[in-house]
This record gives C-alpha cells, sequence and structure tokens, in this order.
C-alpha cells in the first residue's frame, strides 16, 4: 500500500502541475443542447448516427439503438431509433434501459479503487488475503507431444500468489467457461445463477485451476466478478448495497442496478433475436447474483454521468469519488512488455492496451478507430460500447442489443462522431472563374483512408485476410476479396500451419497476425493444410495495403459544364459529401474550391514537381484531411 500511496502521490503532484488543477469539477449538464455547434461539432453530420442506426434496424441487425455524445460537460447528441421491443411495435426512447453487459467491469474496478484510496484494499496484496479459498488454488498445464502423441493436463502450484492488480487487469488465470459448449455453458449457468451469491461463485471457482500462471497471460474472463467478492469483503458491505451508496446515488445515477423494478419494465430494451438467453440476463426479477463483470442494467445517459466523474478527473457535480491520480492510474496501461494476450478476439484491439479496468488506447499506427492516445473503452455482449476521450473532452456511448459482430456496429458510431467535429468557420470566400480546360485537369477518384482527422492510420501492409485460432488451430475464415491472400489462392477453411517456416501452433492469434502483417511489396510464406489435399500447400504473397473495412470515403472529381462536381462513392460521409449526392463546388483560386453551404468544406488540390495532379486536401490547416488520387 505504501508503495501505491507513493504512485498516487507523485502522479497527482505531476497532474496538478501540467493541467493546473483543470481536472477539478466541471459541472455536467444533464439537458441536451440545441446548439451542437456550440460545442464543436456539425449539426448536419452528427445527424449521420440516427440515419445510420436507422438502417441498421432496417436491415435486423438490432431492434434499436440510443447513442449519447458530450463534450465539455455538456450533451451535444441524445437520441434513439428503432424501437425497444423485437415486435417493433414500442418505438424506442433515448431513457430506454439496457442491460450493458461488460460494461459493468470500468464500474466494479472504480468501486474497488475507491477501497484502495480508503486503505481497505491493497492492490498489491494476494487475493487469498481475502478470499482465504483462493490461497492453494493450482494451475493447469497442457503439454502436447510434439510427436503427435496425446495431450498431457498436469497441475502446478502457482509461481507467485495471484493478487489483486491481477483480478484488475484480467492477468489472474481466472477465465470464463467456453459457453459454445454443453459442459461449459451448464458451467456458467451455475456460476452465475442469479439465487446464487458471490460467494457462492468464488467457492465453486476456487475449485478448478487456473487457465495461465498469475501475472503471464492477459485472458479476459471472470476476474472482475471475484474483484466484486473482495470488495464486500473489504468493505463489509453487500456489493450492491456498496455500488448503490459509494457511486450511483452520489452520482445520480438513477436507472443502474442488477435488475429493473416493475415500474419501468416499461423502458426495459428486448434481448436480441437469436440471443442464448442465460441466467444472468433476466433482469426482469431480483437477484443475489451481483455479477461486477456483467451483471448492471443502465441507461446512456447514466453511463454518461459515470464518464465524465472519470473524465473530470474522479469527480462530478462537486462530488468527489476517486483523487484524478487514481484515474490516471488506472487509464494507463498496468500490463508488463512481455504479457501474452489470450482468448481469441475478446481484448483490447489493436492499438490498445490494459488498465486497471478500461483498454487504453497507445498506438494510433496500429489502431483502427479514431481518437487521442490516452483515450480509454470498453464494450459489453451484446453490444453496447463507450469510450472516453480526455484530450477532446469527449464521451460517446452507444447502447445495443445484437447478437451480430458488435465491433463492426461501434466503429462506424466511433468514425461517425469525430467525423461531426466542425472545422472552424471561415465563411465563403469569393469565388474566381476557371476555364473548362483546367477544371478537367483535377478529374479522377481521390481516396481518402480516413474521414477525420483524428489521430487514424487507416491503411497497414498486409495480405487481406480474416483469420480465427481455436484450440490452438490457425484457420481462415475469409480472404478478402482483391487482395493479395485471395489473389494468391487461399481459401475459406484453409489451415495456417506454418508463417515464414515458423509453426503456428502454440501462437496466440495477435501473435500471427502481427507476423502476417509488414511493410507493402514485402514477400511472406504460408504453409497450408487444405481439406481434400495430402500434401500441404506452400504460398508465397507480397503485402499489399490493406484499407480498413468500413473506413475512409472515395471522392470523384468531374469537370462538367464548366463546374467541378464532387460526388462521395466511398462507403463512408466526409464532411460536406454524403454518398451519391454530387456537390458542385465554388472556384477561388486555381487549385482551390469551396463548398458554398453546408459546413462550407474547403478544397486545395496537391501537385507534384511536373504539375501533375496527385491528390486533393479537405479543410488545409490544423484539422486537414488528405486524400491521394487513384486514377
Amino acid at each position: 500500500m505504501k508503495r501505491l500511496h507513493r504512485v498516487l502521490t507523485a502522479v497527482l503532484s505531476i497532474l496538478c502541475l501540467s493541467l493546473g488543477l483543470a481536472a477539478s469539477a466541471r459541472a455536467y449538464d444533464a439537458t441536451p443542447v440545441n446548439d451542437p455547434a456550440a460545442l464543436g461539432f456539425s449539426p448536419s453530420r452528427l445527424a449521420r448516427i440516427a440515419a445510420w442506426q436507422q438502417t441498421q434496424v432496417d436491415a435486423g441487425a438490432f431492434s434499436g439503438a440510443v447513442a449519447a455524445i458530450a463534450r465539455n460537460g455538456k450533451i451535444a447528441y441524445l437520441r434513439a431509433a428503432g424501437f425497444r421491443d423485437l415486435a417493433k411495435t414500442s418505438p424506442l426512447q433515448s431513457d430506454a434501459i439496457f442491460w450493458i453487459a461488460s460494461m459493468t467491469k470500468p464500474v466494479t474496478s472504480v468501486a474497488a479503487m475507491i477501497l484502495v484510496e480508503e486503505g481497505k484494499l491493497d492492490l498489491a496484496a494476494p487475493v487469498h488475503q481475502y478470499l482465504p479459498e483462493f490461497k492453494n488454488m493450482m494451475v493447469g498445464v497442457e503439454t502436447t507431444d510434439p510427436a503427435g502423441g496425446p495431450t498431457r493436463f498436469t497441475l502446478e502450484p502457482q509461481k507467485r500468489a495471484m493478487i489483486v492488480e491481477d483480478l484488475l487487469r484480467h492477468t489472474s488465470g481466472l477465465v470464463y467457461p467456453d459457453a459454445d459448449t454443453a459442459p461449459g455453458l451448464e458451467r456458467y449457468r451455475a456460476l452465475f445463477a442469479r439465487d446464487s451469491t458471490l460467494q457462492d461463485l468464488v467457492s465453486r471457482l476456487a475449485l478448478d485451476p487456473l487457465t495461465h500462471q498469475p501475472g503471464e497471460a492477459w485472458h479476459y474472463g471472470i476476474s472482475v466478478d471475484v474483484l466484486a467478492r473482495v470488495i464486500e469483503v473489504a468493505s463489509g458491505q453487500p456489493f450492491d448495497q456498496f455500488l448503490d451508496s459509494r457511486l450511483f446515488k452520489p452520482l445520480g445515477m438513477v436507472d443502474t442496478g442488477f435488475w429493473v423494478p416493475p415500474k419501468k419494465l416499461h423502458r426495459l430494451v428486448d434481448p436480441p433475436a437469436g440471443a442464448l438467453i442465460l441466467a444472468d440476463r433476466d433482469v426482469t426479477k431480483p437477484t443475489t447474483m451481483f455479477s461486477g463483470g456483467g451483471g448492471l442494467v443502465s441507461t446512456a445517459a447514466d453511463y454518461l454521468r459515470f464518464s465524465q466523474m472519470l473524465l473530470n478527473g474522479g469527480e462530478l457535480d462537486r462530488v468527489r469519488i476517486l483523487s484524478p491520480a487514481t484515474v490516471k492510474l488506472m487509464t494507463t496501461n498496468a500490463l508488463p512488455p512481455n504479457i501474452r494476450f489470450v482468448g481469441g478476439a475478446i481484448g483490447p484491439l489493436a492499438g490498445s492496451t490494459w488498465g486497471l479496468g478500461f483498454a487504453v488506447r497507445n498506438d494510433p499506427e496500429r489502431s483502427g478507430v479514431p481518437g487521442s492516445v490516452g483515450s480509454f473503452t470498453w464494450s459489453g455482449a451484446w453490444g453496447t460500447y463507450f469510450w472516453v476521450d480526455p484530450a477532446e473532452q469527449l464521451i460517446a456511448v452507444q447502447l445495443i442489443h445484437t447478437t451480430k459482430n458488435a465491433q463492426q456496429l461501434w466503429t462506424p458510431f466511433r468514425n461517425m462522431t469525430y467525423g461531426a467535429f466542425l472545422i472552424p468557420d471561415q465563411g465563403a470566400p469569393a469565388s474566381a472563374p476557371i476555364d473548362q480546360a483546367a477544371l478537367a485537369a483535377f478529374e479522377g477518384t481521390y481516396r481518402f483512408a480516413s474521414f477525420s482527422s483524428r489521430d487514424l492510420q487507416s491503411e497497414f501492409g498486409g495480405i487481406g485476410i480474416e483469420v480465427a485460432m481455436k484450440e490452438g488451430i490457425l484457420r481462415v475464415v475469409s480472404p478478402i476479396r482483391d487482395m493479395p491472400a485471395a489473389k494468391a489462392g487461399v481459401l475459406s477453411g484453409d489451415v495456417i500451419t506454418h508463417i515464414n517456416g515458423a509453426p503456428t501452433q502454440g501462437m496466440e492469434l495477435n501473435q500471427a497476425i502481427e507476423k502476417m502483417r509488414g511493410p507493402v511489396n514485402t514477400a511472406i510464406r504460408l504453409r497450408i493444410a487444405r481439406k481434400g489435399q495430402d500434401t500441404p500447400v506452400e504460398v508465397e504473397i507480397v503485402r499489399g495495403a490493406i484499407r480498413r473495412a468500413g473506413t475512409g470515403a472515395d471522392l470523384q472529381v468531374v469537370a462538367r459544364d464548366g463546374k467541378l462536381q464532387i460526388e462521395n462513392i466511398g462507403a463512408s460521409p466526409v464532411l460536406d459529401f454524403e454518398k451519391a449526392m454530387p456537390i458542385a463546388v465554388v472556384p477561388m483560386a486555381r487549385d482551390e474550391f469551396f463548398v458554398d453551404g453546408g459546413d462550407h468544406t474547403r478544397l486545395a488540390f496537391l501537385h507534384d514537381e511536373a504539375g501533375k495532379v496527385t491528390g486533393l486536401v479537405l479543410d488545409p490547416g490544423p484539422s486537414q484531411i488528405t486524400g491521394q488520387r487513384s486514377n
């Protein structure tokens, strides 16, 4: 504890010097503003969010969605789209209540850090100091015979005791049961039965071995539920009472809890179609299982208040929950440099690491989403999602219930949020005539890797392939059409056994993906086992530029009737340019144009030394977005 207090004191001192105590409370206005432009957003571009969500409702991705965006302590956007029920008879309202699943984990992590600050909980203490059942837990080890013999399962003692910090950062060795199998599903149901308790859960877990040595692997799992039981022991209160008295009531989170009372059931959103309803998800009745990893229900407005407290450095409406130093500690990398990431696709996204309760964006070159370094985030099983961007003083929350690939539904929302930032309006400049011949030189298609200037690299060198890892087998889900892997003949269902001569058996998924990425125009060798063929397939592939799915825009420029006309033919809108809505731009100089209306987007064409047009800059200046001419 002394070490932690020294760290917190040092971080707080640095914050006070660098921020001038700017992290002190900022009033939170719960009333949506009428003018998002006052908060730096384009109203017309924010409106694209609801329009996109409605297209997803129409396509059956989810029945309804609530999105909320706040900046500088005020709500810029709070709207609902679609329906509350699967029958689509009850329009969704913005105060709808959703099961937020693993968005519970950040709440539990904050609760734990309250006790750390009070000296009732020690991050460096062995978990068995609070939960004696965990003292002699063993670690299960699988050993595979390299000659093809059977896999052996043995037990070994912990190299070091699991500590409380391991629970916050998913390095405890505790993992979720595999609910895709019948035994795993039954195990899950037994652990999280709503008439059970956290104490029961811990007693059952203590009978099984850990999956990894504590501190050696990041593996998403049941750690935060165990942390909730630690909070009960350290505080002397049931977990639900602790949250209610120390977080929900102080923060005014009036609709957040472990079940929905009868008077609020008319606001509860239906589970998604085709969902596997597990015992812990029946939130219509009281429960004694206060799952710290995934039990809460909430609303967008409530979660905004929780997030605003974090953005304010631990304070909201003059109520102090945590110190700024503790919030900084929680939203900074907490993982050792040699950590292994295990557990498939669930984990920090590329370009992110893990703090104490949150994924933290730390590497924009590898990141697939826009935002500032230091942004922190997490999500829930049925697609709920939030992030906080301290550099932009931004919070965004999207609540949905879906069984689809939720990441494909988070990324457009995040892109549209950053894509709605206003460029300072310089007004409409004077026009200058340009002849038809000069206009013709600008014709072509311009590819924009991103439609936000916010810290995003949307292209990387790779082979264009979707893969999955299960039980040590790296299988091709799908080669992307017209990308290097597809052109080289890689097929869906192929098993990649070697990458550049290194066997994939024993690799983690993230390690395999990193090996397949690399500089454009460099070669990679794959050995593939293909169904129906007795001998392996050897493939050499030259890496190409891979564009992240769903990002960017393609603007087609045409000279017509003495005017320059621009049409967005790409997947996403960018500034004033919507898909399939051509706009005639007004010349202001030989290479410069502007949109006479909307947000007055400015354009400047780029040339090489020979005078050939090579690119297009939108809104030149600090927030400019640059596109390359592709033909």
